[in-house]
């Protein structure tokens, strides 16, 4: 993230020209009948993900009652139309599959009944179908020798503005067509509307008698079905479920539970059709009621660990199989905050995935669809998940994903809820051209004890002069430069506001916010570490914060993971990496010293015992599997193994390993052209780099050998061009 505006503006160019020398563009319209065949089911960009989210968020419950999430739902569009222009060499049979009733059209006419097939003769022609679905997501399937849908298919809701995907106007009066949305739904039987997790059989590790029925554990934090085996009689049965042992045990505080009923007809074996999530159940049968043993379906998402690292340090290993187990747990159909509570999409945990995501798995698709769920529809009346910083966290994962992913075609497609969801903040400043919170907006930063909120908060105004440095670059993948011009002023604008209205000479940092035109003197860790890798500060301001507060115990501790993350982010872009071993080793060893087989969303070493379970007031409230306790994956990633792109798609990048006091490390990150191996202990480096324009970076002692062109950098740093894909071995001298 350092860098992350200053480097794009100066690589773009390149970025763009290397992206054209790896990806062949696909035309919108053009069928190309010579190298696709595989079919897929498409709807409206966004909706089906809005579907699916909704169904998803509606099953958190607590205590067996029923608890939605905080903020407004969506819809899919119900009636849509899709769009294909034809060009046959030959006649084509295509199958024809829609999720909801179709009207089908060639070339203007009408086939009546409801054909599933249909004969397109050699020529040029366009298909139409309109598709109508109340319940689910409008959805298509075409499969023949030449027709399929996939993305190069428009749709439209029927708005009445006639461009076609690329935003140029179509000569047709009528109706906006977008590109088509689409996942990974191949097979004319894979309906959109039926897609649910994998699963598998999982056993107990130890199952101990318990009151009337048995305490069950699962050995680790898991999530699916609870399985019931040798179930007879008829009558009441209860399961409590629990993260920990405690809460298990507490029929009457734990947070989620079962109650069944059961009249003799039921199986034998019998699966509790709620997926939850647990270490511990405490199973309860009442009289008339008994079973056997206790087992679980495990449910998760089938994704691949792309990402690894090992190092000489057992314990930074067990932390970084830990996180990655913690991601793996919380990447469901989308990127959620808990897999116990909330099981909900927070704009603020998602962010933090995506880039945990990119050094465990780089899967593109669950990043576009958690940014269409969180994004919803226009009209946009309130925050994203109502909350200021997460609506500016939306904008920044945008690019993120663009700098990672090298899709420019989702840039395009999302850019225009980008501009609704930009000038609704924008219609939201005060006075002063800042931001602070209004009626109906949560400003949140982070759950902390006497943390400020009110006024002009300054953490709240870096955020927004970073989402509109976004907004700019996107604006620029669009050719809108106008719009680029407009964003970046308005950034700079900002920027320079920051400097001059929240800086405090006297105590050396940025002061945490401004009440009614009153600077306050509070200082908080939040602006200033955001400012160290957004790189808003010169190096004299860096020194400062890092003196005076990112290194002072006396300015308030941060005691989330959340934005632990960001802390220790700052300390590494200052080159603090084994000061910030130390913070890991601790912190998130601290949380495996408690028996911690996920990481939570909060720890703080002050408390004990079953203190650690509560929040929000409630003994069990605290979620032991977060996604923002992942984080060590990106770090460790990020800056150990050192690997980032500097252009999209990884067109550019750099490796910059640092040991920070480890005698030896190594790990694989992955990219869309392959994956990056690194290996590197005090007198060996080794890459096996991919094709593009690498660069490895590093220091050394002495003057390193084993690789033709070394270039020295000057004050022991050194840079050697990786180029291709083969092994690169450096011997050298580690400072």
């Amino acid at each position: 993230m350092r860098n992350f505006i200053k480097k794009l503006k100066v690589e773009y160019l390149l970025g763009m020209i290397l992206l054209a020398l790896f990806v062949v563009p696909t035309s919108l319209n053009a069928q190309d009948n010579s190298k696709n065949t595989d079919a897929t089911w498409i709807w409206y960009p966004g909706d089906y993900e809005i579907w699916l989210s909704n169904q998803m968020q509606a099953k958190r419950t607590e205590r067996g009652a029923f608890f939605p999430p905080l903020w407004r739902y969506y819809s899919p569009y119900s009636l849509v139309t899709f769009r294909k222009k034809l060009s046959l060499d030959q006649n084509d049979v295509v199958e024809i599959h829609t999720e909801g009733q179709a009207k089908i059209q060639l070339d203007g006419k009408m086939y009546y009944g409801d054909p599933k097939a249909l004969e397109i003769p050699a020529g040029d022609h366009i298909l139409t179908i309109k598709v109508y679905n109340q319940e689910a997501t409008p959805s298509l399937f075409v499969k023949g020798n030449n027709v399929i849908t996939d993305a190069s298919w428009e749709v439209t809701y029927e708005d009445k503005e006639w461009i076609d995907a690329s935003g140029r106007t179509s000569g047709e009066s009528g109706t906006h067509w977008d590109q088509v949305g689409s996942w990974d739904f191949d097979n004319k039987e894979d309906l959109p509307s039926e897609f649910r997790l994998e699963t598998k059989p999982k056993k107990a590790v130890k199952i101990t008698p318990h009151k009337k029925g048995y305490l069950v554990d699962f050995g680790e934090e898991t999530f699916g079905f609870v399985k019931l085996h040798g179930l007879e009689g008829s009558g009441d049965l209860n399961v409590y479920y629990g993260e920990s042992e405690e809460e298990a045990r507490s029929e009457e505080f734990c947070e989620t539970l079962d109650r069944l009923e059961f009249d003799g007809s039921q199986a034998s074996d019998f699966l509790i059709d709620q997926s939850r999530a647990f270490r511990y159940v405490n199973v309860q049968p009442e009289d008339g009621i008994q079973l056997d043993s206790v087992s679980m379906l495990y449910e998760y998402l089938p994704l691949e660990y792309k990402g690894a690292f090992n190092s000489s340090d057992e314990l930074l290993n067990e932390i970084w199989d830990v996180s990655a187990y913690t991601m793996h747990l919380t990447s469901r159909e989308f990127f959620i905050d808990g897999i116990k509570r909330d099981r909900w999409i927070w704009s603020g945990d998602a962010y933090q995935s995506y880039l945990m995501n990119y050094y465990l798995f780089n899967d593109n698709p669950s990043v576009k669809r958690t940014t269409y769920a969180l994004r919803g529809k226009d009209p946009v009346n309130s925050h994203i998940n109502t909350i200021m910083d997460y609506s500016f966290y939306w904008f920044m994962g945008i690019y993120d994903y663009y700098l990672f992913s090298g899709d420019e075609d989702f840039i395009k497609q999302i850019y225009p809820r980008m501009k609704s969801l930009m000038e609704f903040c924008l219609e939201r400043r005060n006075a002063n051209g800042m931001v602070e919170g209004l009626p109906g907006d949560w400003v949140f930063i982070d759950w902390a004890d006497g943390l400020s909120k009110e006024g002009e908060v300054s953490f709240e105004q870096l955020l927004f002069a970073r989402s509109l440095e976004t907004m700019a670059i996107c604006a620029e993948i669009n050719g809108e430069p106008d719009a680029v011009k407009r964003y970046n002023g308005l950034a700079e604008d900002l920027k320079q506001k920051i400097q001059t209205e929240f800086w405090s000479d006297e105590q050396q940092a940025f002061i945490h916010n401004r009440v009614e035109g009153e600077l306050t003197d509070k200082v908080t860790r939040y602006t200033n570490m955001f400012a160290i890798f957004f790189d808003y500060v010169n190096a004299e301001k860096e020194a400062q914060i890092k003196e005076h507060v990112l290194l002072n115990d006396q300015v308030q501790q941060i005691t989330t993971p959340y934005m632990r993350f960001y802390e220790l982010e700052a300390l590494c872009a200052l080159g603090e990496q084994e000061y910030v071993l130390d913070e890991i080793r601790d912190y998130w060893g601290g949380m495996l010293e408690l028996g911690a087989t996920s990481f939570w969303e909060k720890y703080d070493p002050t408390e004990k015992g079953v203190e650690q379970l509560a929040m929000y007031g409630r003994p069990f409230g605290k979620s032991l599997c977060h996604a923002w306790g992942a984080s060590p994956i990106y770090l460790f990633g990020r800056y150990y193994l050192g690997v980032q792109p500097t252009a999209p798609g990884y067109a550019s990048y750099e490796i910059r390993p640092n040991l920070g006091g480890l005698k030896w490390m190594e790990g694989k990150v992955p990219t869309p052209k392959g994956p990056i191996s690194v290996y590197a202990d005090r007198r060996e480096i080794k890459i096996n780099g991919i094709k593009g324009a690498g660069k490895l970076i590093f220091k050394s002692r002495n003057t390193p050998s084993g690789a033709a062109g070394i270039q020295s950098l000057g004050d022991d740093a050194y840079e050697l061009a990786i180029e291709t894909d083969r092994e690169y071995k450096i011997k050298y001298k580690a400072l």
